[in-house]
């Protein structure tokens, strides 16, 4: 098991990207542009050692949403496997904890997302 990504909210992600390259020597990602949620881009930033962070924006960010504004949103958890993933899920579905059940999402990712104390997000991947 291993941390996979800390996710963040920008208001400008070619500026966010760019601080991270600048100031981190962070490889940039390609843009990933969602399908299923319109106006969602994001772009993966690695740093030198190979953690990641996600550089998420959309129209939305700050405006109506009481949970997407700009700064961190959650953290990810690479279990390993999709069973793992399926597991974890059915037992934080009977926990009253989980957020969104497993789903393959647009950019490959195997993840569901479930709630901590006080509602911090945590997806699980594969």
């Amino acid at each position: 098991m291993h941390l996979a990504h800390i996710a963040l909210w920008t208001h400008d992600l070619d500026a966010a990207a760019a601080f991270w390259s600048d100031h981190f020597e962070a490889e940039v990602g390609d843009l990933y542009e969602s399908r299923n949620r319109p106006g969602f881009r994001s772009r993966f930033v690695r740093l030198p050692d190979g953690a990641a962070i996600e550089l998420m924006a959309g129209p939305w960010v700050d405006a109506a949403s009481p949970t997407e504004r700009a700064g961190w949103d959650h953290i990810a958890i690479s279990l390993g496997s999709e069973t793992a993933v399926d597991a974890l899920a059915a037992r934080c579905d009977e926990e009253g904890c989980l957020l969104s059940g497993p789903r393959r999402t647009g950019d490959g990712f195997y993840e569901a997302v479930i709630a901590a104390p006080d509602g911090i997000r945590i997806e699980i991947t594969s």
